[in-house]
């Protein structure tokens, strides 16, 4: 490792790379295409970032480098490592639900060095020119196989196609049932690959919950209950499903939030960061967010629903036991309901009935009604938190600044006691509001 990626690993906590990252370090600077197949979780984002942060050059003021992801969510995160890792370089997220004009404006008055955003909005940027794709001389597709799937090929077709003077392609996906498209003009890419495909996932239990209902509602209250303490996400195979669950167990009382390609972006970053920082307990979900989102220290993963295929039943175990954690995976199963051939053999888990509900959050989450548009960065929210509003950082969490809003974990028992300290109080100077999220 250079000096650069010495000093970017110390910055951000790492102390050693994986793998995967070391090999994709030596390999994508030297190679002109490179397929990265690793599972979820394992750290691909910087396993890319750190060759293209060296491969950057600085004083260019044109875009070098382009990074095309399937969702908003992933965007973010990518955009949240490239920002974490202190490289001196600009990155610039675009994606749809956000004001295109401001977007637009940024680009062209100020060019970035690395573009990320999804396919869709890359291709209306370049259709009304508020970016030169000309100068783009690395292309990085992230969960490529995941674009192609949600029918973003034409869009990527169009983008390669623009982004002629390409010399170096890199291609990352968690699964190796994949198709590398025509228009790419890739044969043999170099291949890094730590699927191991054929071992299991280490510290990763898989059981099975019996439903006597063909209606599973009962028999899913009665596991969460049975689990107690946890953060479990719960995946259904449609977006109405995700919502009766979610109803459901709002009426018994069980702390959870949806999250599905249905629900407005606000209200979607919002899902994410109440689970993310423990203010709600479970995530109930399509298949959304079984790849690309960072949600660490989930305990439990439960199948409400059987999905589809192999893969998406890896992908979704892979959101607990990762690196080196463990976790457990519960597949509820109608008492008639055929078993397809990929699903194992499992362990019954013998659910204790009449459970109390689980014990309600220990965070809750404080909305701030400005964020990084206004210049509040998360030193601000914490000084903030602290100073104004009398909180140790012990009772503060996870802090999370958007464009234009921030969002605080706080010890649930400490919540409204802060917010009428803060209630008349100005952050860096400007007043705006001081919301708990409910």
């Amino acid at each position: 490792m250079n000096e650069t990626t010495t000093k970017i690993l110390e910055r951000m906590g790492i102390s050693a790379l994986n793998g995967m990252q070391e090999k994709a370090l030596s390999v994508i600077p030297k190679e002109d295409a490179t397929l990265i197949l690793s599972p979820t979780g394992t750290g691909k984002t910087l396993a890319y970032l750190l060759p293209i942060v060296k491969m950057l050059q600085p004083g260019k003021k044109q875009i070098s480098t382009a990074i095309i992801v399937p969702a908003r969510e992933l965007a973010l995160q990518i955009a949240q490592v490239f920002q974490q890792m202190g490289s001196g370089f600009r990155a610039f997220c675009t994606y749809g639900g956000h004001p295109f004009e401001k977007e637009q404006r940024s680009l062209t008055e100020a060019p970035p060095d690395v573009l990320i955003g999804t396919p869709g909005r890359i291709v209306d940027h370049i259709k009304h020119n508020s970016f030169d794709p000309g100068t783009i001389k690395t292309i990085i597709l992230d969960e490529f196989d995941k674009s192609l799937e949600f029918g973003f090929c034409e869009e990527m077709e169009f983008i390669v196609k623009h982004m002629h003077s390409a010399e170096k392609k890199v291609l990352l996906s968690a699964t190796e049932a994949i198709e590398i498209p025509d228009f790419l003009k890739i044969s043999s890419p170099t291949r890094i690959d730590f699927l191991r495909t054929d071992e299991p996932t280490k510290g990763l239990e898989l059981k099975e919950v019996v439903s006597v209902e063909k209606d599973k509602l009962p028999a899913l209250k009665e596991l969460l209950c049975h689990l107690g303490k946890g953060k479990s996400i719960i995946f259904a195979n449609f977006r109405e499903s995700a919502d009766r669950i979610a109803n459901y167990l709002h009426q018994q009382g069980i702390s959870c939030m949806c999250f599905h390609g249905g629900m407005e972006q606000p209200d979607r970053e919002k899902a994410i960061c109440l689970f993310r920082n423990g203010s709600v307990n479970c995530l109930i979900s399509t298949d959304l967010a079984s790849r690309g989102l960072d949600i660490p220290e989930v305990d439990y993963i439960i199948h409400y629903h059987l999905p589809n295929s192999a893969e998406v039943f890896t992908h979704r175990n892979g959101r607990t036991a990762r690196m080196n954690a463990s976790g457990q995976a519960f597949v509820i199963l109608y008492i008639n309901e055929m078993r397809p051939e990929f699903l194992p053999k499992m362990l019954k888990e013998k659910v204790q009935e009449g459970s109390p509900i689980p014990p309600p959050p220990e965070w809750s989450t404080i909305y701030i009604g400005k964020g990084k548009r206004d210049k509040i960065s998360k030193g601000d929210v914490v000084g903030f938190l602290i100073q104004k509003g009398g909180l140790t950082k012990d009772e503060l969490g996870i802090v999370e600044v958007k464009e234009r809003y921030a969002m605080a974990a706080v010890e649930a028992t400490k919540a409204n006691s802060l917010l009428k300290r803060i209630e008349n109080e100005k952050i860096k100077g400007i007043k705006t509001i001081f919301e708990l999220i409910k």
